[in-house]
């Protein structure tokens, strides 16, 4: 079946409302940033008074509750910090998606830009996965007619008052600032798949999930990150330029791919029933060869993008 999108071509949103983003933080992996494994659900409920303290402290062993009391500190201080995030305008929340008609050619995929053919090579596991299948993303597009999306979204402005606590030697602000601006930037990109799903493009328009089922990938299609498993090759970034337009939303690429402000997230949407995350692995030789001739590369000048996977 062929998802043809509510809203085809590019859209652009500058500065999304942190009140919206903000119930889309993953708070374990924020806390996870500060070395802090522990499952603190509920931490949101705990208020400055010593009763919901000591009751929510109650379910954590004696030899937790000090990371625990961190956890709190640490929540606490993000909610006044996303505050003044969303009272004193010091971020903006930019978003940059589109979709475009596709089709798949072999390996490659083909998206039919407004300014042109963009082709993306994409990359085949060696080892099956767990079904016995060897993925590549080209997989979950039609070899005639069908759509891709992409997107790029980022926190612009973070990195500016981060400088200027670690200018006044106040290093635990500044990192506070990074840490929550990363989970910004992936909780704006888990909100922008949701309203692509029901809205932009539209192909899951019923979907009634909450958001800790998005957080376990409960739902239809994926949203691969450049740079990832599936999509190992992180100067791929630089194809979707005429798609997304970096500068437009904020984010300048750096010569090895990299997005600053580096709370940023770039990738392609898929809307096949049965697409799913998985990981490219260990590629050959004759795989990086054939790779390197739809990129235009030599297969010398890849082994830089992919040395993880040779």
């Amino acid at each position: 079946m062929i998802y043809i999108p509510n809203q085809p071509g590019a859209h652009r949103i500058v500065g999304v409302a942190v009140t919206e983003i903000a119930p889309f933080i993953h708070w374990s992996f924020f806390f996870r940033a500060w070395n802090l494994s522990g499952k603190y659900d509920g931490i949101e409920a705990v208020c400055d008074c010593a009763s919901c303290q000591t009751s929510w402290m109650q379910r954590f062993s004696p030899a937790e509750r000090e990371e625990a009391e961190e956890a709190v500190k640490l929540y606490k201080d993000a909610q006044e910090l996303l505050r003044r995030f969303r009272d004193e305008n010091i971020i903006s929340l930019n978003v940059s998606f589109g979709f475009y008609k596709a089709h798949s050619d072999d390996d490659d995929i083909v998206i039919h830009g407004d300014d042109g053919i963009v082709r993306i090579p994409t990359l085949r596991q060696q080892q099956p996965s767990r079904d016995g299948y060897c993925y590549a993303l080209s997989d979950f597009v039609h070899p005639v007619d069908d759509y891709v999306g992409v997107f790029a979204n980022t926190v612009a402005g973070g990195e500016d008052f981060a400088a200027g606590y670690e200018a006044n030697d106040d290093l635990y602000t500044s990192i506070l600032i990074k840490t929550l601006c990363d989970r910004l930037a992936e909780a704006t990109a888990e909100w922008l798949h949701y309203k692509v799903r029901k809205e932009y493009w539209g192909y899951k328009a019923d979907e009634d999930i909450s958001i800790e089922e998005m957080f376990k990938v409960h739902y239809q299609g994926i949203r691969p990150a450049i740079g990832y498993p599936s999509l190992p090759d992180q100067s791929i970034i630089f194809e979707l330029d005429p798609l997304l337009r970096f500068k437009e939303t904020g984010i300048m690429l750096t010569e090895n791919g990299a997005m600053y402000p580096t709370a940023s997230v770039c990738g392609l949407y898929f809307a096949h029933p049965q697409s799913k995350y998985f990981a490219i692995g260990k590629i050959d030789e004759e795989q990086l060869e054939d790779y390197a001739r739809r990129r235009g590369r030599t297969p010398a000048e890849l082994r830089k993008w992919l040395a993880a996977n040779l």
